[in-house]
């Protein structure tokens, strides 16, 4: 009797026991969903966090590519720039920061300047507002800026050696780096893609026209600028010139 009353207790217990295992198995499982969900989250928030940080201390291209552009009268217009009717040109290095320099047209009327005057990191300049100052001859011509933004760099050199203007205009002879908030709406003022070269050819015959003895100074070397084209003559000659295509007159 005793025996019987023992087994039908551990049978109760048995029996008790069973409908509780599916349930602590799907508790089991919900808690593997679970940890598996807040591991793949982690997962992306530590690859995005990885992505963000190696982009924020990724290094301002120093090298600038090389020049493809076409040569529109004599003048390099590389076509990865983007150009201002002021003659600045515009080379996006990465999200809201900007490069900035001037082109070889204006480097060539520019000349063999004395001296160039740069905004400072951290000044802000706007679109079209006069910013670079170039010194010849006791003269000063103003050239006006293609962006508008936060100057977070200048480049040393060239205030150190002004000829890297003329050298390399779309290279060393860079002259600011801009961070800009606006990049739509300052994209948007710049020279249309399809209007540049037409844009360039007209400046370089206006040119001609206004200076018609300094014609043959870009003649050399298949109609490439050689030299300075201001050397005989006067630097009030020059600044007038000048003014006139960095839209300063």
């Amino acid at each position: 009797m005793s025996g019987t009353l023992a087994f039908q207790v551990s049978y109760r217990k048995a029996d008790d026991g069973a409908p509780d295992a599916p349930k602590a198995k799907g508790k089991e499982e919900e808690a593997m969903t679970v940890i598996l969900v807040l591991v793949t989250f982690l997962v992306f928030v530590v690859l995005d966090w990885v992505l963000h940080r190696a982009e924020a201390k990724s290094p301002v291209r120093e090298a600038v590519p090389e020049n493809t552009g076409e040569i529109v009268d004599g003048f390099l217009v590389p076509a990865e720039y983007r150009y201002h009717a002021g003659h600045g040109w515009v080379d996006r290095e990465r999200p809201n920061r900007m490069r900035v320099g001037i082109d070889e047209f204006a480097a060539m009327l520019a000349g063999a300047v004395d001296g160039i005057e740069l905004p400072k990191p951290g000044q802000w300049i706007r679109q079209g507002q006069r910013v670079f100052s170039f010194l010849r001859g006791g003269e000063r011509a103003e050239m006006v800026s293609p962006i508008e933004g936060e100057v977070v760099e200048v480049n040393q050199e060239v205030l150190r050696n002004p000829e890297l203007l003329r050298e390399d205009p779309y290279g060393k002879g860079w002259l600011l780096a801009v961070h800009v908030p606006d990049e739509e709406g300052t994209l948007r003022n710049l020279l249309p893609i399809n209007l540049v070269a037409d844009w360039m050819r007209e400046n370089v015959e206006r040119f001609y026209q206004l200076q018609p003895q300094l014609a043959g100074a870009t003649a050399a070397d298949g109609g490439r600028p050689t030299g300075d084209l201001w050397k005989d003559r006067t630097a009030e000659e020059w600044k007038q010139t000048v003014s006139k295509f960095f839209l300063t007159a």
